[in-house]
């Protein structure tokens, strides 16, 4: 069994060594500095698969191989890869390789013969292991590389591309571990460009895996080709580091410091030592390349090169198939980060069917229904674990209402779009087409007609359905699911569904209504009062009516609060003692009222907490340490309401009188009752999924006490239809552990992976270079481009007030303690922390939002919509925000946290 090296014939490497191991070749051949390797040739996994008779079994499980079932064909060949035992000859091999690069720290590559080619370049298809010691060690991932050869991701890439599922060849390199101080990528020619003159270095501190995993944020080098002059330098954040673990395998990660951060990673000597080895590398293969490098005790080392397979300028890159654009705006508010299979398809399978109640409210014909049934079920999408709006659909569905032009403004606006819709394409946009052209004005008759009756019958409707719920939520919540058999639970969850999704279709009227009231008070302060009304103002007059029951939590917790704050030794005692122990200890005590008012507050607001759709998610009901860990942060600051209730009146008596303030007022009236209903019917919302979360549990519970899962947690990396599958009797039911471990693993992956905001797909979305693209790709170059921290950032106004603080960054709404709240997203399970808060600056999101609605009514300046503000701001730096304008002012750059 082969072991290439740099002394095997050029002819024998090309044919056992596969791509990577090929190149090493070929680059040591022309004299480059690549350390130490040896490839475990093609022939070894060849071998070691017709040894152990798994040629045919691995054959087996790749007839009639789909996207859909590539996961589970994957781990199927994976055991069968890593649970055979390797015979003697085989490790004897694998230590020739080992021991002919000193038997030290090395990594472990895969290198499949169908890489890296001039059209295919599988780039990120199969493994690659860092810092690896020890034969053992070695031997176990060797075998890992030869199972990735199958990898679900590489199944489907030979799919996309037409190509034979069988793997035409896996070699494994073994090559010294470089200890990198500083590494990256070379493009010969700019990939995002496609410039054959122009190099384009990234450069991270320490290995390269920070770059690939798409964990850190590169430095970006532009250098002329022909002069080797720097056009352009573009320093990454790169706060954090990767390097070899000293303890074992893998690497470890670490915080790089403020002064690191700032400097370029590269000095100019060493983008002059790296341009120089490229332009060798070029010269020793045809095309551009794209090549790994490391630097390490001040020598340049090449890790591997590969051809570069992107658009070069003069190729026609126009991509083919249906246009889809993805964007999470808004819809990181209920589903942010990684989400799991459950909640994604419980949450599509909910939009569905409460649009498609929708359109048939509005009397959409039944030609037009069955059109609309091929895309309404899409309304969300999924990737990476990561929710996203379909957008188009949505554009498609609000189309259906009368006055779409002004429709499309307002859900722009309440989804906090960054990019509006062009208006060419957006007037491309039908929910349906009718056969002849002169069926479209009657259907067209029928579905305003039917709008506008509900348009007026909107009020009577909203409280109908409150009616409803308030019993539904009754009869279910007062159920103990866990005391009951799985089947009962399961029958009650789909009475669930029945009795509330087949109500909801009609609250998407609400919807409507909204989308046009708000949508021509908007217009009428344009026209109606000068241009130089606070930018604040049209949200202000919107806000909902009267004191809303979704900002209930927030005035509740701040009496808890306030109860807790007036006893020295209470207040000692919440601060002093862990969140988890509290409730315990304060019981303990005898503090019977305290307790009381806590389990009153859990009791009515138990399912309003962070990440509260995330039906993964404990809500207080089942964690309350979620409560004391807020209200700890909340005992240091008292809020004095700076809400100037007045302010918007006094503009509207300035400026508006007779005719045009009745007018004025009706519709501002209609918008402020709206909100408040649509505000209800959210709440509404929280509880119907604090109620499905119990019963999944309970159900995925009885699941593990009969061995089908592990855990009773495993239910949520499940998909709707997998559950139900469990008591219907419609699926593989051995491969539920599986599938579960499966969907751990790649959600841990998916976790490395940042997602970007918006991006677009054509044809197949996952393939075809559609997610390169986007720049889910962890092995596409570059990071991120951070813009220079200013000394004034902007967004979008939501409320008057201006208050000087110290920032305090965070994902989750803990240890608030008066001070200036900046995050990426929100969502309603933040506004019990609210009142503990200063002020509140998010980089996404919409002024018609749940927390900016909420924020204006306890008079809490918020800004939404400022750029790059979790990457501009700090933790310690001091702040003045002004939530009338939209500002934030750094008035000092000192952080207390390094």
């Amino acid at each position: 069994m082969s072991v290439i090296t740099s002394e095997t014939p050029s002819a024998d490497a090309a044919r056992l060594a596969g791509a990577k191991g090929h190149t090493l070749h070929r680059l040591t051949e022309h004299g480059a500095d690549v350390p130490e390797w040896a490839v475990i040739g093609v022939d070894v996994f060849d071998r070691f698969l017709r040894a152990n008779g798994l040629v045919e079994k691995v054959r087996e499980h790749l007839v009639g191989v789909t996207a859909d079932t590539a996961d589970l064909v994957a781990v199927r060949i994976e055991e069968l890869v890593l649970g055979t035992t390797p015979e003697p000859d085989l490790l004897a091999t694998v230590r020739r390789a080992y021991e002919h690069v000193g038997a030290g720290r090395v990594a472990v590559r895969s290198s499949g013969a169908e890489e890296d080619g001039a059209r295919y370049s599988f780039a990120g298809q199969f493994s690659t292991f860092l810092n690896i010691g020890g034969l053992d060690s070695v031997v176990a991932h060797v075998r890992r590389c030869w199972a990735s050869a199958y990898s679900a991701q590489a199944l489907r890439y030979r799919l996309a591309h037409g190509l034979p599922c069988e793997t035409s060849g896996m070699a494994v390199v073994v090559q010294r571990m470089v200890p990198a101080d500083k590494s990256g990528v070379l493009f010969t020619a700019n990939p995002l460009g496609g410039d054959p003159d122009e190099y384009m270095i990234s450069a991270v501190l320490g290995l390269g895996e920070g770059l690939v995993s798409g964990l850190v944020d590169a430095d970006t080098v532009l250098v002329d080709r022909r002069s080797g002059a720097v056009r352009e330098v573009v320093v990454g954040d790169k706060r954090e580091r990767v390097d070899p673990d000293e303890h074992g395998d893998g690497s470890v990660t670490t915080v790089v410091g403020a002064e690191a951060r700032a400097a370029s990673a590269l000095s100019g000597e060493e983008v002059a030592r790296l341009v120089r080895v490229a332009s060798d590398v070029v010269a020793a293969f045809s095309g551009p390349q794209d090549i790994e490098w490391a630097i390490a005790d001040d020598s340049v080392w090449i890790l591997q090169s590969r051809p570069v397979t992107g658009p070069v300028r003069g190729a026609d890159p126009s991509p083919r198939g249906e246009l889809r654009i993805w964007d999470n705006s808004n819809i990181i508010e209920s589903f942010s980060d990684i989400t799991s299979p459950m909640t994604f398809s419980f949450a599509a399978h909910v939009y569905h069917q409460v649009y498609r109640q929708y359109c048939q409210l509005l009397a959409v014909p039944r030609h037009g229904m069955r059109q609309m049934d091929e895309w309404l079920p899409t309304m969300l999408g999924y990737f990476h674990g990561r929710v996203y709006y379909n957008l188009l659909n949505w554009y498609r569905v609000i189309r259906l209402a009368p006055f779409y032009r002004v429709n499309r403004q307002v859900l722009e606006v309440s989804m906090g779009l960054a990019e509006p819709l062009p208006d060419e394409l957006a007037m491309e946009l039908r929910p349906f087409s009718s056969r002849f052209r002169w069926q479209e004005r009657p259907h067209r008759a029928v579905i305003v007609t039917a709008y506008w009756r509900r348009f007026l019958a909107v009020d009577r409707t909203v409280r109908d359905f409150l009616r409803h719920f308030a019993t539904t939520y009754r009869e279910f919540d007062d159920v103990d699911f866990d005391a009951l058999p799985a089947d009962e639970v399961y029958q009650l969850f789909r009475k669930l569904e029945r009795t509330l999704l087949d109500r909801w279709g009609a609250m998407i009227v609400l919807e409507a209504v909204i989308g046009l009231s708000f949508g021509l008070l908007q217009k009428l302060t344009e026209r109606w009062l000068p241009p130089d009304v606070p930018r604040w103002l049209p949200w202000a007059v919107a806000n909902p009516a009267g004191v809303l029951e979704s900002a209930e939590p927030a005035y509740r917790f701040e009496r808890l609060a306030a109860t807790i704050r007036a006893d020295e030794e209470l207040s000692r005692l919440v601060r002093e003692t862990a969140p988890e122990q509290l409730y315990a200890t304060l019981a303990d005590r005898g503090l019977r009222e305290l307790v009381g008012e806590i389990d009153a507050y859990i009791a009515d607001f138990g399912y309003r907490s962070v990440n509260e759709l995330k039906l993964e998610e404990p809500d207080l009901r089942q964690d309350p340490s979620r409560l004391f860990v807020m209200l700890r942060g909340a005992l240091a600051f008292a809020r004095q309401n700076g809400n100037d209730s007045q302010a918007a009146e006094r503009i509207l008596d300035r400026h508006l009188h007779g005719l045009r303030r009745i007018v004025y007022q009706q519709v501002r009236r209609r918008v402020r009752r709206s909100l408040a209903d649509r505000e209800r019917v959210r709440f509404c919302r929280t509880r119907a999924f604090g109620m499905a979360r119990r019963m999944i549990r309970a159900m995925g519970a009885s699941l593990a006490r009969l061995g089908a899962l592990n855990d009773e947690r495993d239910v949520f990396y499940l998909r709707l239809d997998e559950l139900r599958g469990c008591f219907d009797g419609t699926i593989a039911h051995r491969e539920l552990a599986s599938l579960v471990d499966l969907r751990k693993r790649q959600h841990a992956q998916d976790r490395e992976l940042v997602a970007p905001p918006r991006f677009t797909t054509y044809g197949p979305v996952y393939w075809g270079g559609n997610l390169e693209r986007a720049g889910w790709d962890p092995s596409s170059a570059g990071g991120a481009v951070v813009s220079p921290r200013s000394e004034v950032l902007r967004g979008v106004p939501c409320g008057p007030g201006v208050v000087e603080g110290e920032a305090k960054v965070v994902t989750e709404p803990h240890d608030v303690e008066g001070a200036i709240l900046v995050t990426y997203r929100t969502d309603p399970g933040w506004i019990a922390a609210l009142p503990a808060a200063k002020a509140l600056l998010i980089e996404r999101g919409s002024p018609l939002t749940h927390v900016a609605i909420v924020a204006r009514e306890l008079g809490i300046p918020c800004v939404v919509q400022i750029r790059n503000v979790t990457r501009e701001i700090a933790t310690g730096m001091r702040l003045r925000v002004d939530g009338g304008e939209g500002t934030v002012h750094v008035l000092s750059d000192e952080n207390t946290v390094s």
